[in-house]
This record gives structure tokens, C-alpha cells and sequence, in this order.
């Protein structure tokens, strides 16, 4: 089955008013016996007649079937220079002629402001050529004025309207490209922010959870007194994560430049570990630090190197963070060994957990937590893995330790 044709769209309101306009002045013209030819007598004063209405008839379908009218318009002004000639059949030509380009595919409207310019050029040039009189210019003149001007006339118009259309879907895309810009902006920073959450209050709300679990499954004074102790201080530090996590998305005035300074480090490792040793002691769980890495101020043997970018370390600090908590969770008893150490440009960062079924209290996971330090790693440009080593869990990842790398 062939292609269905194209339906031509009904005609327009105003070009049938201009067709009907037309052909009444043309009409008109020739019930006065206005010619613009009067000297041509090949053919009867009425045949002038046939031309104008054939045109007029194509102006209902100028911007439907730009090509028919043009052809039928090309056909009717020829015919036209036979007869004593109607000057509205040739002003409905220019119409079609203006129409043709405004309306017509782009290639035609490429291709007849050429054409015609190079047919007045022709016309003028014979004309001179024949008649070798300066008046013989008119010819060309007049010739440019029907077809040439009408032309680049739709041209130019056709022109703005395009540049109008791009310049208006261009705004578009840009304000499309900014609100999807905003709106991944949004998520990140969503996303960040439930990292900092998760990594700043999970480990003690975990430490709360076994420690309460403990006091409610021993019934030993010394052992509930203990566990609330500790369940105290992590509450209380807690607390002071959380009033420091509400400051930083309020990020307003002195508050979130010292949010800020506040921010931890690779430094703070000692005391988290400490505080990992106080909330796993009731577990069986040591926890040791191996730091290879000489930055700190105050080193026997100078004054250590470089210091990492804020980005680097506090990455680094959180996946510690997140890798104890899970040991507490999950650990059996047994040592956790932190380790640290620089190494072309990388920080390596290793956290050794104890494996295998652990009896008393635990805290339920949901995977978070591992989502996170990936997520960290990899916004820096770095790697991260996780998994059973043996009679080990161990958690890696390795981070760029330049500048220039984390900027990038």
C-alpha cells in the first residue's frame, strides 16, 4: 500500500479576502480599459481576463501548495504578456511569488531569490542586446520588481522568522538545561548531606543500641550501670553531631565558618578510637591504628610533608567512622587494625575486621553504610572496596592525595 497523500489545509481567512480583493481591482482595471499593454492585439481585450482569474484562484492555496501556485502563477503572468495585459494579474504574481519563499520548503526558498536574480540579469541583458536603447533597462527593471524583489523579500522575512524560532528554542534548552542542572544539584547535595547524617550519627546510635541491649538481656547492676554510662556519652556526643549537622545546612554567617573549622580529620583518628574502644569493650573488640602517614607537626625527625586536602581527609576520617561502626555491629571479638599510609600520590586506607558468628546483642543493618564510602571515594576519583578476606572483613579504599587531582 503507497503512501497516503498529503492533505492540502483549508484556505486562510485573509487570503481568500486578498484573492477576492485581487480579482475585483483586476476587474476593475479592465471594465475602465486600464491595460498595461494596450498595443498588443494578438488576442481579444477579454482574454486578458483568463490570467487574472487563474491566479486569483491559486491565492486561497499560497501557504498550502506553495509550489502549484507558483507554477500555475509562472504559467498565468507569461500568458498574460499576450493579451492586453492586466496590471492584477501581475501584483497577484508577486503575492505568489512572496508566498512561494515564505511558505515554501527551505530549499526553495534557497533557490528562487538565485533564480530570479539571475533571470533579471538575463532579461536586462537581452533586452539591451535587442532593442540597443537605454529605455531597454525598464525590461529589466520591471522584470526584477515582479519577480527578483517579491523574492527576496520572503527570503529576508523567512530568515528572521527562523532566527526567531532558534533564538526562542534556545532559550528553552537553557532554561531546561538549568533546571536539570538544579535539580542534580538538589540531588547531590541531598545525597551528601545523608552521607554526613548516616557516617556522623549511626555510630552512636549503634553503640546505644548494643549497649541497651546488653542491660536489658544481663541482669547485673554493674553491667546496666556501665551500659548506660556509655549509652550517656554517646547520646550526648550524638546530640552535639546533630546540632552540628543542623548548622551546616543552615550555612549561615559566623556559623558556617566555624562548621567549617569544625570539620574532622585524619588527626581526630585517635580519639575516635578511643571512643570506639569505650563502646566496644563489652564486646571483646580492640581497636589499633597503624599510621603511615608523617604529616603531623611535632614528628621526631622533622616536620612531616604536606598536608592532604580537606576533601581527601575528611573522606578518609568517615570511612574509618563507618567501618568501626560496622565493626561493632557485625565484629566478633577480636582486634579491629586500622591502617594509613601514602604511597604515589594515594592514600591508602585499610580497616581489618575480626569475622564469624558473634553471640550476644548486635544492631541491624541496612547497606548504607557501604553505599556511602563508596560514594565518597568515587567523587574524589578514587576506589573503594569491601569483603571477606578469610577470618577477616576488610574495607579498603584508596583516594587521590594531590590537590590538583581532587579539584579535578
Amino acid at each position: 500500500m503507497g503512501p497516503m497523500p498529503r492533505k492540502i489545509a483549508p484556505p486562510h481567512r485573509d487570503d481568500i479576502l486578498l484573492a477576492v480583493i485581487s480579482v475585483a481591482a483586476g476587474l476593475l482595471l479592465w471594465a475602465l480599459g486600464v491595460y498595461s499593454s494596450p498595443s498588443r492585439n494578438l488576442l481579444p481585450d477579454w482574454a486578458a481576463l483568463v490570467p487574472l482569474v487563474a491566479l486569483g484562484a491559486m491565492e486561497p492555496l499560497r501557504r498550502s501548495a506553495p509550489n502549484l501556485t507558483l507554477a500555475v502563477g509562472t504559467a498565468g503572468v507569461i500568458a498574460d504578456q499576450f493579451t492586453v495585459g492586466n496590471l492584477g494579474t501581475v501584483l497577484i504574481f508577486t503575492d505568489l511569488m512572496y508566498a512561494a519563499v515564505v511558505y515554501g520548503k527551505p530549499a526553495m526558498a534557497r533557490r528562487l531569490p538565485v533564480t530570479t536574480g539571475l533571470i533579471t540579469v538575463a532579461v536586462s541583458i537581452a533586452a539591451v542586446a535587442w532593442l540597443r536603447t537605454p529605455q531597454a533597462l525598464m525590461i529589466g527593471v520591471i522584470t526584477g520588481i515582479v519577480s527578483f524583489g517579491p523574492a527576496l523579500t520572503g527570503a529576508t522575512l523567512r530568515n528572521h522568522r527562523e532566527a526567531a524560532v532558534a533564538a526562542r528554542l534556545r532559550a528553552e534548552q537553557t532554561t531546561l538545561l538549568a533546571e536539570m542542572d538544579r535539580t542534580q544539584a538538589v540531588v547531590a547535595e541531598r545525597a551528601r548531606m545523608a552521607r554526613e547524617l548516616h557516617d556522623m550519627v549511626a555510630n552512636h546510635l549503634s553503640a546505644i543500641a548494643i549497649h541497651s541491649t546488653a542491660a536489658l538481656s544481663i541482669d547485673s547492676p554493674a553491667t546496666s550501670r556501665e551500659a548506660l554510662g556509655v549509652i550517656r556519652e554517646n547520646s550526648v556526643q550524638g546530640l552535639a553531631e546533630m546540632r552540628r549537622l543542623i548548622g551546616l545546612l543552615r550555612d549561615s554567617g559566623a556559623g558556617a565558618g566555624e562548621e567549617a573549622v569544625a570539620m574532622p580529620s585524619l588527626g581526630a583518628l585517635d580519639a575516635l578510637l578511643e571512643q570506639a574502644r569505650t563502646n566496644g569493650a563489652a564486646s571483646g573488640l580492640g581497636f589499633v591504628l597503624l599510621d603511615g602517614l608523617d604529616r603531623r607537626e611535632g614528628r621526631e625527625g622533622g616536620g612531616g610533608s604536606e598536608p592532604l586536602p580537606a576533601p581527601v581527609e575528611l573522606a578518609a576520617y568517615r570511612i574509618v567512622q563507618e567501618s568501626l561502626t560496622n565493626a561493632l555491629k557485625h565484629a566478633v571479638p577480636g582486634t579491629v587494625t586500622v591502617r594509613l599510609a601514602l604511597a604515589g600520590g594515594l592514600l591508602s586506607v585499610t580497616v581489618d575486621s575480626p569475622y564469624g558468628d558473634r553471640p550476644g546483642p548486635r544492631a541491624p543493618g541496612s547497606g548504607a553504610g557501604l553505599i556511602g564510602m563508596r560514594e565518597r571515594a568515587e567523587l574524589l576519583g578514587g576506589r573503594f572496596g569491601s569483603g571477606r578476606e578469610g577470618a577477616v572483613w576488610r574495607v579498603w579504599a584508596q583516594l587521590p592525595a594531590e590537590e590538583k587531582a581532587v579539584r579535578a
